[in-house]
């Protein structure tokens, strides 16, 4: 199920383009709001952005960096603003940008509160700029020519409007958007062999055919069945209601359970994952939300019926025109449920075989002479498989005439084995890079790449950039994606190691062996990782106090509701990431010390003081101890200022948070959701000025916040629902990037500050359920960024809300009627 593309003229991609995107905006504008929403977004999705210095933009002509990084760049995204015809920087780049992308099609605009029309018939306040303009540069005419053309032509190209969406969703599907179109538009953008391997497939669709339809598509391992199946949902999804792509089912369900398949299909198509309490109840959901719906669903790798019965019941579940597809190992699973229509995937044919080989290991799309028998040789052992293809051909990429020998050696002439194939490449690679590929077997696969870059050793960019190179692991999205045939083969590899002695293996993930090392004490000093998945049916996993002792080189542990007899003496200080669901004692080691931590979950636990050791701990990044029911206090912040994310969503015995919180300067989410018993906030929080989200849902003893809450500054989400606050400190208003604030159910508060009018991003305000809520202060309308006001449930008069409606031009009331 590789992806297997051929190459244009360049080489590669990281040779011709240094950035997926350049973003292009006025700073002004949407500096701290939309823009930065963007980029974060964008670079969330694995997608590269360039986004200028805002002191850039204070000059007029562009800088060299600025001309070297469009020109670098794949696509453009132009934010265009109120006041972007403004800019004359702005202009510039526009016009830079348009010389360098208009012919591949590349650049994308987003209206962002303007009129498309004004931008097209340079109206409105785009002509107000450029009556400026002109008067500036009578001089120079031809350069205000020059922008106006350009805007015409940015205005006549397909792209976004503000005011057809909500922002959340609209920064959503730019970055969904944009990434389906690197994916598809790389440079190395033809897949070999595709066209006739889709003929079949959509005889099988039926295009125009209003009935509903499911189509399987099986194969062995690396056959290219993602690939087919990617490619469809590029090209048809655009003729659906709903277009769902779920790859990795069997991953996904191994790991989270079939609820969790159901939540991912809900959550492509904009609904709330949360509502789902058991698999009947998903299954009804599913099937009430697009029985009336034209729909396209795309299940990648489902190795289990229930998997399917799950999310994909039957016809009925779907409207007129759906298609289901579905990709798999196991034709008999097809059958089974009742899949008529199905298309085996076999190997390529023999000139595309050779050309997708030759793309890897020459570079181009035929052998060199002297390695063309060489060549012809490997593609025939491999039997058209576009993993090994491209695997080994990575692998000879740049070797002489011995190496290849030795390969084809090693390959054998009959009986090939694909993991013997695959291992080729594996046994190829440096101690460090084994490392790496096996760490991303056995516990990476799927994960956020940049954490696990974190997790890793100082070398661990340069080493996935060789298992890039290797076609060992891509990127996508973001994460780390490794072929499962090739996972298999790390797997394996680590097996048969010690097939007899579980405590002498570098990587466990079977709760059998895991069982076995904790509770007889055999771990060793080998052990480098334990990884268990709470969905694992297996046997109940036990340790004891020594269970750990030897473990010296563990860097990941992630186990869930492990029982522990007598205590326990040692955790290893070499761990880098410690997720422990159920931990069940009320403290942590004495002399536990873990330096390189960088991230601590622990859900659940029975943790009652948070003290750790005594030395400080400046790689943490993230803890998180949600509903650990003991909990009383927070930790003394002194010794981990990197902490990013904390967590303590759900203790409800939890009655202060520590003063020293104020060191934590790169904090960004706070989450104290339902800690029932917090009755104040201290006031050093307004030292946090990093944090983005502070979640004080349901805290119901907080009566006051502190005043110094107006001194974080980067602040854009606040939730105080049903606490016991009766009013916002004045000093709320110097908020000035906040978009949201939620007051739901906040009984006892009485009115909001005048100094709410500072709030110039405000985009959501909930008051519904404040009941002692009269009015609302007359600087509410000076508000211009205020999209949705919900007051339901509150007895504000009607009078002042129709004002405010007039005020607020695109205000969206909620909970009551003015008509």
């Amino acid at each position: 199920m590789s992806i297997h593309r051929t190459f244009t003229s360049f080489p590669s991609s990281s040779s011709q383009w240094k950035y997926d995107v350049f973003l292009s905006f006025r700073g002004e504008d949407t500096h701290k709001g939309f823009t930065d929403h963007l980029h974060t977004a964008l670079e969330h999705q694995g997608i590269t952005t360039f986004r200028e210095d805002l002191e850039l933009q204070k000059g007029m002509a562009i800088s060299p960096q600025i001309l070297t990084a469009i020109e670098e760049s794949r696509f453009a995204l132009i934010v265009l603003s109120r006041n972007y015809a403004s800019s004359t920087w702005c202009l510039n780049e526009l016009v830079k940008i348009l010389e360098c992308m208009e012919e591949t099609k590349t650049v994308l605009p987003i209206f962002y509160d303007v009129d498309p029309s004004d931008v097209r018939k340079q109206t409105g306040t785009v002509a107000e700029a450029f009556i400026k303009h002109e008067e500036r540069f009578m001089d120079d005419a031809k350069k205000v020519r020059k922008w106006r053309a350009a805007l015409k032509k940015i205005a006549n190209l397909s792209g976004w409007n503000s005011k057809d969406w909500y922002e959340s969703k609209l920064v959503k599907d730019i970055a969904e958007v944009l990434w389906r179109k690197l994916l598809f538009s790389s440079v190395e953008n033809q897949i070999v062999g595709i066209d006739s391997r889709l003929k079949p497939i959509n005889l099988l669709l039926g295009a125009g055919v209003d009935d509903v339809r499911f189509v399987g598509i099986w194969g062995v391992g690396g056959i290219g069945k993602t690939t087919i199946a990617r490619v469809v949902h590029e090209r048809i999804s655009n003729e659906f209601e709903f277009s769902i792509f779920i790859g990795n089912v069997r991953n996904i369900v191994e790991k989270g359970g079939l609820v969790s398949l159901q939540k991912q299909l809900l959550s492509g198509i904009w609904m709330t994952k949360d509502d789902i309490s058991n698999l009947h109840e998903g299954a009804m959901i599913i099937r009430r939300v697009l029985c009336q719906k034209k729909v396209l669903l795309i299940l990648d790798d489902v190795n289990h019926l229930e998997q399917l019965e799950s999310v994909a019941g039957n016809h009925e579940w779907f409207g007129c025109g759906s298609r289901v597809l579905i990709t798999t190992r196991n034709e008999h699973l097809l059958i089974k449920h009742g899949v008529e229509r199905r298309f085996q995937v076999k190997g390529l044919k023999s000139e595309d075989a050779l050309q997708l080989f030759s793309w890897k290991a020459f570079k181009k799309d035929y052998p060199e002479k002297y390695y063309l028998i060489l060549s012809n040789r490997i593609v025939s052992y491999v039997k058209g498989l576009p993993l090994a293809l491209e695997v080994l051909g990575s692998f000879l990429h740049g070797r002489g005439l011995s190496e290849w020998n030795s390969a084809l050696g090693k390959l054998g002439v009959c009986n090939l084995e694909i993991f013997e194939a695959l291992k080729i490449s594996y046994d190829g690679l440096d101690d460090n890079e084994k490392k790496m590929f096996l760490d991303i077997a056995c516990f990476f696969n799927g994960k956020d790449k940049d954490r696990v870059i974190e997790a890793c050793d100082v070398s661990a960019v340069v080493i996935l950039e060789v298992l890039i190179e290797r076609s060992l692991v891509k990127i996508l999205g973001g994460r780390l994606w490794m072929h499962d045939s090739l996972q298999e083969m790390g797997r394996q590899i680590i097996l048969r190691e010690f097939p007899d002695e579980p405590g002498r293996c570098s990587r466990l993930w079977f709760r059998e062996d895991a069982n076995h090392v904790l509770s007889k004490n055999t771990g060793t000093e080998a052990i480098e990782g334990i990884v268990l998945h709470p969905a694992d049916p297996g046997v109940q996993v036990h340790a004891n106090a020594k269970s750990f002792s030897k473990m010296v080189k563990l860097r990941y542990l992630k186990i869930s509701n492990v029982s522990i007899y007598n205590g326990l003496e040692d955790l290893p200080d070499s761990l880098h990431i410690l997720k422990w669901t159920g931990y069940p004692l009320t403290y942590f080691p004495p002399h536990f010390n873990p330096e390189k931590l960088l991230e601590l979950k622990m859900c659940h636990s029975y943790i009652k003081h948070f003290r750790m050791g005594t030395k400080p701990l400046h790689n943490l990044k993230t803890i998180k101890l949600s509903h650990s029911l003991n909990l009383v206090s927070t930790p003394n912040f002194e010794g981990m200022p990197n902490l990013e994310v904390l967590i303590l969503e759900g203790c409800t015995r939890l009655f202060e948070v520590d003063p020293s919180i104020q060191v934590l300067e790169r904090l960004t989410l706070l989450n104290l959701k339902d800690c029932k018993n917090l009755a104040h906030l201290p006031s050093s929080v307004g030292c946090l000025k990093s944090l983005k989200v502070l979640n004080l849902f349901g805290c119901s003893r907080l009566t006051i916040l502190p005043e110094e809450l107006g001194y974080i500054e980067c602040l854009e989400e606040l939730d105080v629902s049903r606490t016991s606050i009766r009013e916002l400190p004045s000093s709320i208003g110097r908020l000035k990037g906040l978009t949201l604030m939620n007051l739901k159910d906040c009984k006892y508060f009485m009115h909001l500050p005048t100094s709410v009018n500072g709030l110039k991003c405000l985009k959501v305000l909930n008051l519904s359920g404040c009941t002692r809520l009269h009015e609302l202060p007359e600087e509410l309308g000076h508000v211009e960024c205020l999209e949705k006001l919900d007051v339901s449930g509150t007895t504000i008069l009607l009078e002042l809300l129709a004002s405010l409606v007039r005020e607020v031009s695109n205000l969206f009331l909620l909970g009551k009627s003015l008509t």
